[in-house]
């Protein structure tokens, strides 16, 4: 397991084709298609986060989960 804590080294590790969890691997981070936002996904019931706060504002840095990880280098 590779621990992630910043939001730079966990859309690089999205952005690398690697599968990153949230807490638990029931959270999967993805990059939106749609307007390339990074985003958290329950695989479980489809609920769906912002990976961190508000760009632009005090809380763009907070990211909106506590353990990030992946499993492969």
């Amino acid at each position: 397991m590779i621990v992630l804590e910043t939001k730079e080294e966990i859309k690089k590790a999205v952005d690398a084709g690697k599968t990153v969890y949230s807490d638990t691997k029931a959270y999967n981070v993805i990059k939106s298609k749609v307007n390339e936002t990074y985003l958290i996904v329950c695989s479980l019931n489809g609920y769906t986060i912002g990976l961190h706060g508000l760009e632009g504002t005090e809380y763009e840095n907070n990211l909106n989960g506590t353990k990030f990880f992946t499993e492969t280098e």
